[in-house]
């Protein structure tokens, strides 16, 4: 009797949280209301994300997060980038915001707009990639003195039978003073 009523009991707790109503569910604002003005911007520089009427209720308060990880580059690694603004729907549910992209951004960034009465949320994605670096040069850079190896050893041949020459007259000129 007992575990049949602890079975029943379960089961119950089991029907009450494991089902999320249909009511706590988001409405997703469609793509084809979603505008971006570049969703590949620059490094520092400033894209528009729109959504277009119906996308929110009139007039509601609708909260822009553009969230994204920065690409890490050897071994720095680059933390979490988060900032969120509040925007107010236009009387046709359309809302807009200026996302500014960091001197140094690189990676993907999500904008979502979320209506803080209807629920409705709308997302972009920004890709960003680095500042291009220039022309590479060809090979590495000259950081030395450009002679052949062949003209390099004969020098040093030539210093060493200089020394050994002026050591043999030094030993030479002690021994006719000597004698």
């Amino acid at each position: 009797m007992f575990k049949k009523s602890l079975a029943t009991a379960a089961l119950a707790v089991i029907a009450v949280f494991a089902f999320v109503p249909a009511a706590n569910a988001a409405d997703y604002v469609a793509a084809s209301l979603t505008t971006v003005t570049d969703s590949t911007p620059a490094p520092g520089s400033a894209t528009t994300v729109s959504f277009a009427a119906t996308a929110f209720n009139n007039g509601e308060e609708v909260s822009f997060t553009a969230e994204g990880t920065p690409a890490a580059t050897l071994s720095v690694v680059k933390a979490a980038l988060s900032n969120t603004v509040t925007k107010t729907a236009s009387t046709t549910g359309a809302a807009s915001a200026v996302i500014t992209v960091p001197k140094n951004a690189t990676g993907v960034y999500t904008v979502t707009a979320k209506g803080v009465s209807s629920g409705n949320v709308g997302t972009a994605v920004l890709t960003v990639t680095a500042a291009d670096a220039g022309t590479a040069a060809k090979g590495l850079a000259s950081t030395g003195f450009d002679a052949p190896v062949l003209v390099i050893w004969g020098a040093a041949g030539l210093l060493i039978l200089g020394a050994a020459l002026v050591a043999v007259r030094i030993s030479v000129r002690r021994q006719h003073a000597a004698a």
